[in-house]
């Protein structure tokens, strides 16, 4: 293989010009992904055909191949049906969709969990969190600088370090579908329930988490470091769990439902709160 030197020398091409402009590319993609995460966060049904026309519409002249790339680094898949062309390896196991026409009426029935990605001035991470659905409370969360599953098993651990679930909703990506993942699940009698390819309701409380978080508080910030994006998240989250009300929880906070002994809901509130999934929205 040849070095960069020679590969320069071969084309006629100053070494400085070579990085300065590699580096003006990779700024150019973290200014593509930054607006790739605000739209999807807008429109999470816009795939790369669309993306990519959005882009265009806006002056940046990409093709589909190179916002394909970005969004697979993201981790970002369009919420629209898509043919199965290829089965995943056997590694990787799924399981039913158990959440359809079912009634969420108390703390600890289902938790669910999914990833996002975090923008940085320099870069990004990516953040997974498990929450409960009943209450909205952030049982944990988690930062990785890459989509490896370690840090989706220590989010799954903390959580599980301070009580259990009935079942565990989680949509069907290699993290979720992996053995280190799902074996503490499994061996704690737990039932697993995962998203249908490309459905948006299926794990639709986590993705209003996911907006929350980026529009009061990502996007006001300008993390520079890990370190900062990680401050800033443990701030949002402790605000988001004890301060902030939720309409649907009746104007209750996440901490005053999961923990009701603290703060619970009249048998009346409580039976307005109950999140029942009408079937005509999963259908």
């Amino acid at each position: 293989m040849l070095s960069i030197g020679r590969q320069c020398e071969l084309l006629n091409l100053n070494r400085t010009t070579y990085y300065y402009c590699s580096e003006r590319d990779e700024s150019y993609n973290r200014t593509l992904m930054h607006l790739l995460d605000e739209q999807f966060t807008r429109t999470p049904f816009y795939g790369v055909d669309r993306m990519t026309e959005w882009l265009r519409r806006r002056g940046h002249g990409v093709n589909p191949k190179r916002i394909r790339r970005l969004m697979r680094q993201m981790g970002l898949e369009a919420v629209y049906p898509k043919p199965r062309l290829t089965e995943n390896g056997k590694a990787h196991r799924r399981y039913p969709y158990l959440l359809r026409e079912l009634s969420i009426d108390h703390p600890d029935q289902v938790w669910c969990s999914d990833i996002t990605y975090i923008r940085m001035v320099y870069g990004f991470v990516y953040l997974v969190a498990v929450m409960d659905w009943f209450s909205r409370y952030v049982l944990a969360w988690e930062l990785s600088t890459t989509l490896e599953t370690g840090f989706c098993v220590r989010a799954l651990q903390h959580a599980l370090g301070s009580s259990k679930p009935e079942i565990f909703n989680t949509d069907q990506g290699v993290q979720f579908t992996s053995t280190e993942f799902l074996d503490p699940l499994t061996a704690g009698g737990i039932r697993i329930s995962m998203d249908g390819r490309g459905r948006v309701y299926d794990n639709i409380f986590v993705e209003r988490l996911w907006r929350s978080v980026k529009y009061e508080e990502v996007y006001l910030r300008e993390y520079r470091e890990v370190k900062d994006a990680r401050d800033g998240l443990a701030r949002y989250f402790e605000f988001y769990n004890r301060e902030r009300p939720h309409s649907a929880l009746r104007n209750q906070t996440p901490h005053e439902v999961y923990f009701p002994q603290q703060g619970s809901f009249s048998p009346f509130e409580q039976a307005q709160t109950m999140h029942h999934i009408p079937p005509n929205i999963l259908s």
